[in-house]
């Protein structure tokens, strides 16, 4: 496990943390501890999906027990799944990953005109696998025996062939378009699928999926459900039918879900256009959660801004995050930076110019 560790660092995998300021950057130091605040506070303390948690304590007490939980593990958590992550690359350093791990659109090529090209690149990233395999037990002689210059060396050649395996494989992917305009050519999110497909005990294998599902059966469930009855009361409710029936807002209620249920697979359509998961849930948290977390901040610490100029300062907030995204290179996280203090300071400058009022 050392070795392999030793491998991943000079791979350049085991970079925690950087230090260099940089607005563009996804993954600095600063815009993880400031994005990621505004970010966290947005999320624990105004997301349906915990909120709704905080509710069903007994008390104030286990609620801020739950809350402080959460904090608690969060961190230790994620670094157990970034780790996951770093292991599963180590393992395809000494096991020969697939060109494509997206296998369904990888067999697609062999029944076209493209396969025999397909196979001949196949071919050499096998062989230069091997060569980088060679490679790396050396590598790990070099690091035992504490021979610096064969490590630098090693280390420099290991990462050439790296970076040769990798062209291979977007060569491969041109491949995949050509064969199949329409084939999805990012793979990234069946990395661990495959490795758990094909290289995990049948039986955990079973036990993983009923977990992923049952998690993400339970968590959708309840959120949807939780949007369905907030815009019922707080919208349907309040703007439309004031004095309907129980089964009226039985049904309005199930409406709202369904078309919160087609909304979500719009997102989830979306998201598949990112280069993984758990960027693609950070990335679509970012573009709201900050001008959510905006709206709750006036809410409750500056009394005097009324609701009209609080909800144009929220569109405007908005409007400029989604542009920051889409043609700036601002890191994510920065956004809810922007959509909160947006929303505060354009919320209290119009309450100024309409007047107390208004």
């Amino acid at each position: 496990m050392i070795d392999a560790l030793n491998v991943a660092g000079k791979m350049d995998k085991l970079n925690i943390v950087t230090f260099d300021f940089d607005i563009n950057d996804r993954y600095n130091i600063w815009s993880g501890l400031i994005g990621g605040f505004f970010l966290a506070m947005a999320y624990f303390g105004t997301d349906q999906s915990q909120v709704q948690r905080y509710l069903t304590g007994k008390s104030i007490t286990e609620s801020r027990l739950g809350l402080l939980f959460n904090g608690i593990l969060k961190i230790p958590l994620q670094f157990v799944i970034l780790f996951i992550g770093v292991l599963v690359f180590l393992f395809y350093q000494f096991n020969l990953p697939p060109i494509f791990f997206n296998d369904p659109v990888k067999e697609n090529v062999y029944s076209t005109e493209y396969a025999e090209a397909f196979r001949s690149v196949e071919e050499i990233h096998k062989n230069v696998f091997e060569e980088k395999r060679e490679k790396i037990d050396a590598l790990i002689t070099a690091i035992d025996e504490k021979n610096e210059p064969d490590i630098v060396q090693l280390t420099a050649d290991v990462k050439a062939l790296d970076q040769e395996m990798r062209s291979l494989e977007e060569e491969a992917v041109t491949l995949i378009s050509k064969a199949d305009p329409l084939a999805e050519t990012e793979d990234r999110d069946y990395v661990f699928l495959s490795f758990v497909m094909k290289h995990m005990p049948v039986g955990i294998v079973g036990l993983l999926l009923a977990v992923i599902f049952s998690a993400a059966m339970s968590s959708t469930s309840g959120e949807l459900n939780a949007l369905g009855s907030t815009t019922t009361v707080d919208f349907y409710k309040r703007n439309f039918v004031r004095h309907g029936s129980e089964k009226q807002y039985l049904v309005a209620s199930k409406v709202f879900t369904l078309i919160w249920g087609l909304l979500a697979i719009a997102f989830a359509a979306f998201a598949s256009m990112l280069e993984n998961l758990i960027q693609a849930v950070n990335i679509l948290g970012s573009l709201f959660y900050g001008t959510i977390l905006g709206l709750f901040v006036v809410s409750f610490y500056i009394r005097f801004v009324k609701g009209t100029a609080v909800f144009v300062a929220a569109v405007i907030a908005q409007f400029l995050v989604i542009y920051c995204y889409f043609f700036t290179n601002i890191a994510y996280l920065n956004f809810n930076i922007i959509g909160c203090l947006t929303v505060v300071a354009v919320s209290m400058a119009l309450q100024f110019i309409l007047g107390k009022d208004k």
